[in-house]
């Protein structure tokens, strides 16, 4: 269990104190209006209503004893790079900013983000290649060129063992699970057989995904 400041109650940062709370994540909220703090407070550890941008009130809740700071600040760029600065500067561990523009993303990382989430791009990025094909089911990137990909079975693919399909060879690509009634199933062999209707979880470089499924 994690101890996580949260800052920034509008959409964004409601949407994370909930997904946290499923999670069972030790959270406080913070934002200066507590219009927008109270419908939070279910699921929440517990909240502060303040500004985040004065370094009093900022202190008062010790920031340091946080795992991790989010700053979900998305409609006032100026008091989300004030906020990051003001974290770090008082001895914050891991702070995680939200950018909306790529310029912001600049200048939070230049000003004390540890890490920068663009949360419309990110979703844009997603959407594109989730809906672009009709085998895709997810995405995700876990660095500038490798990516895990769910994607439905091939009809070539179908009744065929891992090992006859041999993607590892042919394509330098891993398959490490297949979701089947909404169970992954991560023990596989070069025996296990791939079924119509059922997906696959991919891992690998991107060029190599794109080149095997034709994205």
């Amino acid at each position: 269990m994690k101890s996580i400041l949260l800052i920034g109650m509008g959409r964004f940062g409601k949407h994370i104190a909930m997904q946290l709370n499923r999670l069972g994540q030790q959270v406080m909220a913070v934002d200066k209006s507590e219009e927008r703090l109270n419908p939070v407070m279910p699921f929440v550890t517990c909240g502060r209503v303040g500004d985040s941008t004065n370094e009093d009130f900022l202190r008062s809740l010790g920031v340091r004893n946080f795992d991790v700071c989010i700053v979900a600040i998305g409609n006032d760029f100026q008091s989300s790079l004030e906020t990051t600065s003001l974290l770090k500067e008082l001895g914050a561990g891991f702070v995680v900013s939200r950018a909306a523009r790529d310029v912001q993303e600049k200048f939070l990382l230049r000003n004390g983000a540890d890490e920068v989430v663009y949360p419309e791009k990110q979703l844009a990025k997603w959407t594109a290649i989730r809906y672009s094909s009709d085998g895709i089911r997810d995405y995700m990137e876990l660095d500038a060129d490798h990516v895990m990909l769910e994607i439905l079975v091939p009809d070539t693919w179908a009744g065929r063992s891992i090992g006859e399909i041999d993607i590892r060879k042919k394509y330098n690509l891993t398959i490490i699970g297949i979701r089947k009634d909404g169970k992954v199933e991560m023990s596989l062999s070069s025996d296990s057989i791939l079924e119509a209707g059922t997906t696959l979880l991919v891992l690998g470089v991107n060029k190599d995904l794109q080149k095997c499924f034709h994205i």
